[in-house]
């Protein structure tokens, strides 16, 4: 079997745009026309030009490979230009390409992925979600702590046993930022709302992303510590390993972090630094299923969790559902509310979700396939990035 042909797809989101403005996928046909789909999570150049980045890499390492040579093909593009360093725009290139490998695999042999990394180890998988807002809120509910408790009670209801909310508010290119005492005594009571009102039915998770300098995020944590989070979600910049170290070391609160990383080399930095106990990986920027494999198996040998991130498609949700479900260390698994809205129309049957709980595939493969009719009528055509940062007044 070898690979013959790539098409890839840039799907613009529906509003509200749960998920982020657009979608980057990749398909991959073999010569005996076995589909494989991949996506690619947030890559910093437009997505066109990504577009290009990936049919290029495809040329050069994937054309005529054999897909079950996932190893031999991740070193071939890992190492292109003599990089062999964790760059995202490669590894999220290299994350697609081998999560198609993986579903032309696992179709081939009639077996879904995590059958293929170790076996199926859950039959459900625990998960938890944002506090989105309405389109008839009269309040923004990141802003307003009543109507975010009663957005969690709502979830609540649901089945979900887990809510995530960021209280510290926008994130921006000078980040991070030392919070003055008024924005953490406003932080504090909107966690202490929250918290109040779920009292035991649900863990809270604080999503901060990178606003705080290491000593700001410590004085925070001690006034957080009291509401017992679930976890302190990467509240400094995921660049500077050490100072999560220090963190980890000066608070209750267990640190996840890892959607802005890349490769085992970044994972077993953060580890060895103790910075955090609660693994994030994005399977669109990682480095794909095995890459995130080996570190849920590095994580193993320092008492961490894995809990993969999803703000993207649901084709890197289906690849989080096969190495969630195959990993001894798994905790829980985000989604974008109950795996409903345009993330199940842009698949052929939407992933099962029942009672706070995703239930994994059986089928080959990823255990999902794209809508390419509704792909290809979606077609973006914005000039924003899949995430932008917030601009500074």
């Amino acid at each position: 079997m070898k690979l013959k042909k790539i098409e890839t797809f840039v799907v613009g989101n529906r509003p509200p745009y749960f998920g982020g403005r657009y979608w980057v996928f990749v398909k991959l046909i073999t010569d005996k026309d076995v589909i494989g789909y991949g996506e690619i999570y947030s890559v910093p150049f437009h997505p066109h030009v990504v577009t290009k980045m990936t049919e290029d890499v495809f040329e050069r390492y994937v054309k005529n490979e054999d897909p079950f040579k996932i190893e031999k093909l991740w070193r071939a593009i890992y190492s292109s230009g003599y990089t062999q360093r964790s760059d995202i725009s490669l590894l999220g290139i290299i994350s697609g390409i081998e999560m198609a490998c993986w579903d032309i695999v696992g179709k081939e042999l009639n077996k879904p992925i995590y059958e293929l990394l170790g076996g199926q180890i859950y039959n459900k998988l625990r998960t938890y979600t944002y506090l989105y807002p309405k389109k008839d809120d009269k309040f923004d509910v990141y802003k307003e702590a009543s109507l975010a408790a009663e957005r969690a009670q709502e979830y609540i209801e649901k089945g979900f046993t887990a809510v995530k909310f960021d209280p510290v508010g926008p994130y921006t290119s000078l980040d991070p930022r030392h919070l003055p005492l008024e924005e953490m005594v406003k932080i504090e009571k909107f966690v202490k709302t929250v918290h109040d009102s779920v009292k035991n039915k649900c863990d809270l998770l604080i999503g901060t992303h990178g606003q705080m300098t290491t000593a700001s995020a410590v004085r925070l944590a001690k006034r957080l510590e009291k509401f017992d989070p679930m976890w302190f979600e990467e509240p400094i910049p995921p660049e500077n390993f050490e100072e999560f170290g220090k963190l980890a070391l000066s608070t209750t609160i267990p640190i996840a972090t890892g959607e802005r990383l890349a490769t085992k080399y970044e994972f077993s930095k953060i580890l060895q630094a103790q910075g955090a106990s609660i693994l994030q990986m994005n399977l669109g920027r990682v480095g794909g299923l095995l890459e995130a494999k080996k570190i849920a198996g590095m994580a193993e040998t320092h008492y961490a969790q894995i809990a993969p991130h999803l703000y993207c498609g649901p084709v890197v949700g289906a690849a989080n559902i096969q190495i969630s479900t195959c990993s001894p260390n798994f905790l829980i698994l985000e989604g974008i509310k109950i795996w409903d809205g345009f993330s199940a129309e842009i698949i052929k049957e939407p992933i099962k979700w029942e009672k706070g709980y995703v239930i994994p595939s059986t089928k080959p493969g990823l255990g999902v396939e794209l809508n390419e009719k509704i792909a290809k009528q979606n077609i973006y055509d914005g000039s924003n990035l899949h995430l932008e940062m917030s601009d500074l007044d």
